[in-house]
């Protein structure tokens, strides 16, 4: 049997109350995020007066030090039980999300607190991301590992597309700060759905030695880049993430800019397509049902990458607004595709006592990535003009596909959890 042909299912197929706990607590808190989408540098620049370099500061710094700051957590979290974890990062960002309003309220707040804030979130995020990984391959048999990623994708593309529409309707009726208070409850509300899940979840065993070693920062990585399987994967995603999020502000400024677009229509350019990630979170199962799991994971990591070329020929008017949205379009929909394949597939191929240790590399690699490549991009878009800037990207985002593994490899061998359906 081709590795992948029992992940299908239909779509009534029930994956238990734990996991449905844990999907609407996802869904909650990803809109409370969107909800509050722009939130932090409308509030610098409209509260605090925030200029240009504090306000670019306020993305690329705090994420980037909240990327350093997970590194260490996550040998730790790996020998802790994951939904205490997640229930702790959950209440972490509520607290923090929390202080900021607190601070308006009682004009207190600065800049300084802003970014800490934005540090401890980001932090936060990544360690639940990888712990919420390490669970759900605790929590179900590998068959049902790609049903239960493709809903969570779904619902990423759903809260996607409805979120920053209400987030927008929000701040322009309260104010940005009324959004960062939905955020935070909506991470209390994750909290209090992940505590209400319930199960018995067995201690991690321990390692020999209690002290963590400064070693153990890296295991994550080695770990990678010693699967033959895993390493390729690797670095197609860290390159695919920073390239497409490379062009994005040099695309923003073509289109506002250059060519004239109004703001609304910048906006529709990016929403309507996640209609795309919705359809090929959709398509994934019986993709892979009918195809094998590596072949749908190929081809649709090697289509994503054609799209992003087409972003060069981008001129004014209606013909130009309907390009973007074609490729974007494009794009989305074998990202959609992709994504929850490439989830399941990286947990079925990571052992089950480094998943933690693993994502969390992964995580921060991608996030440092893209940073560095943002940063580079900005200076070609500076040197040799946004078109040939966002052409570049598209052009090495076309090598991106070699870096896929073309022979299929089977996961290594283990036990399988004992199914949990209370």
């Amino acid at each position: 049997m081709r590795s992948g042909h029992r992940l299908g299912h239909p779509p009534g197929h029930r994956l238990g109350r734990q996991f449905g706990w844990l999907w609407a607590a996802y869904g909650t808190s990803a809109l409370g995020t969107w909800l509050a989408f722009g939130a932090f540098p409308l509030i610098a620049v409209q509260v605090l007066h925030a200029g240009p370099a504090e306000v670019a500061a306020l993305s690329s710094v705090g994420a980037a030090v909240g990327a350093a700051v997970a590194v260490p957590l996550g040998p730790w979290v790996e020998f802790r039980r994951k939904r205490q974890v997640l229930v702790a990062m959950d209440l972490t960002r509520f607290a923090a999300l929390l202080t900021v309003p607190a601070a308006f309220a009682l004009g207190a707040l600065t800049f300084l607190q802003l970014l800490l804030v934005s540090v401890v979130v980001a932090a936060a995020e990544i360690t639940f991301r990888a712990a919420s990984g390490a669970y759900l391959k605790n929590l179900l048999p590998a068959e049902d590992l790609l049903v239960a990623n493709a809903r969570l994708e779904s619902t990423a593309w759903t809260v996607t597309i409805v979120g920053p529409p209400l987030g927008g309707a929000a701040i322009g009726l309260l104010g940005p700060v009324a959004t960062v208070v939905a955020d935070a409850v909506s991470h209390l509300l994750s909290a209090l759905g992940i505590r209400a899940a319930g199960g018995h979840e067995p201690r991690p065993e321990r390692r020999e030695t209690a002290r963590m070693r400064a070693g153990d920062l890296l295991d994550g990585w080695r770990y990678v880049l010693s699967d033959t399987a895993l390493r390729p994967l690797f670095f197609n995603t860290a390159l695919f993430n920073g390239l497409v999020m490379a062009a994005q502000p040099l695309l923003a400024v073509q289109m506002l800019g250059q060519l004239g677009f109004a703001p609304w229509q910048y906006g529709l350019a990016f929403a309507a397509p996640s209609i795309g990630g919705l359809l090929g979170s959709w398509l994934a199962r019986p993709l892979v049902t009918r195809f094998g799991q590596h072949q749908v994971l190929v081809a649709a990591g090697s289509l994503r990458a054609v799209w992003p070329i087409g972003l060069a020929f981008l001129g004014p008017g209606t013909g130009g607004l309907l390009l973007v949205i074609g490729v974007e379009f494009g794009l989305v929909l074998c990202c959609g595709v992709f994504n929850p394949v490439h989830a399941t597939y990286r947990l079925q191929r990571i052992a089950t006592d480094r998943v933690t240790r693993t994502l969390t590399a992964w995580a921060v690699t991608t996030r440092a990535t893209t940073a560095l490549l943002t940063a580079l991009w900005g200076v070609l878009g500076s040197l040799l003009g946004p078109r040939t800037a966002i052409g570049l990207a598209g052009v090495f985002l076309l090598v991106t596909p070699l870096l896929l593994r073309r022979r299929e490899e089977s996961p290594p061998a283990e036990p399988k959890p004992a199914r949990n359906r209370a």
